[in-house]
């Protein structure tokens, strides 16, 4: 872990440069960032107000009626402890305009015989992989005051379909982004970190449409390492990572990593390094057994993402 965090001071300088490099060069007079109320945003707003100014960055809170509330508190304060210039723009009516939430509702319904959205909230949850194994079955989990009650198996077809709702609000949201950084002749800035974007976990054209990604080759890990230089506030740093499109907070950890963010940097890192299975166990104290299981869960994510993590192929003629 030591070596993974590596010098914060340093990697916060690298991206600090590399923020006004592509602004300058952009020709742009700022950036806009979506601020969710999550560490990465967090990160990045505040990295970028220190390089180009507290006038030249503007903050976007982007919520719906499924957002937790915190995010919108929550980014609300960074924007002012930052004193940035920063609005709320709601996309509930562009998914209402869709017919997200009703299509959304068919099918929980269909899966959970008991779900009534007046007392139930509701999140998609996969097995705990350390525990579970590599089993990859996804299902809708009923939630009532606070506690969950019961959970569905989804069907395939279901769970795709679910995943392709659950998309427009990150493209939705993106759409706000451009849309307001164009006015202004601002550039958008991502927040997608390097162990989302191995994993493949963002959204095309969502999230992942962005013009440029200062935290991209930093692990969460040293995300987190960047937070507690930059001083961010502890409630942001506390609060579970999470897309945050469901009616109930839902970490990554429940849904994507399937095991806890430490353990699945240490692998991804040591992938990377090409470090030997003896060192992997001493580090994360893992068996042998579950290190490659992890190692083909870790694969097959990447594999299944190709097309996210690719750009667009491109018919070359005269070839």
């Amino acid at each position: 872990m030591d070596e993974l965090n590596g010098d914060a001071e340093k990697i916060a300088e690298t991206i600090r440069t590399f923020i006004k490099e592509q602004v300058v060069g952009f020709k742009k007079k700022g950036l806009v960032i979506g601020v969710s109320g999550g560490i990465d945003s967090a990160v990045a707003l505040t990295l970028a107000v220190q390089e180009l100014g507290k006038d030249n960055v503007y903050g976007l809170l982007i919520p719906e009626k499924e957002s937790a509330p915190s995010s919108t508190s929550l980014g609300a304060e960074i924007c002012e402890s930052l004193e940035i210039s920063y609005e709320e723009v709601s996309i509930s009516p562009i998914l209402e305009s869709l017919d997200i939430y009703d299509k959304k509702e068919q099918i929980i319904k269909r899966t959970c015989p008991e779900y009534d959205p007046r007392i139930h909230k509701t999140s998609l949850v996969l097995p705990d992989f350390l525990n579970q194994g590599l089993l990859n079955v996804p299902y809708i989990q009923l939630i009532k005051d606070g506690e969950a009650i019961a959970k569905y198996r989804l069907k395939a077809n279901d769970y795709l379909e679910l995943i392709g709702l659950q998309n427009v609000k990150q493209r939705s949201r993106m759409l706000v982004q451009y849309m307001c950084a164009e006015k202004m002749n601002y550039a958008v800035c991502g927040t997608t970190n390097k162990t989302e974007l191995a994993l493949g976990q963002f959204v095309k054209y969502g999230d992942g449409g962005v013009d440029i990604e200062p935290l991209a080759d930093c692990y969460k890990t040293q995300i987190y390492a960047l937070a507690k230089l930059l001083n961010v506030d502890e409630a942001i740093i506390q609060r579970p990572p999470s897309a945050d499109t469901w009616s109930h907070f839902t970490s990554d950890e429940d849904f994507y990593w399937r095991m806890p963010i430490h353990v699945m940097d240490q692998l991804l890192y040591a992938q990377e390094h090409r470090l030997s299975v003896e060192v992997i166990e001493k580090n994360t104290e893992l068996s042998r057994e579950t290190i490659h299981k992890a190692q083909r869960h870790i694969d097959r994510m990447r594999n299944t993402t190709t097309y996210v993590r690719a750009a667009p192929p491109i018919c070359y003629l005269g070839r």
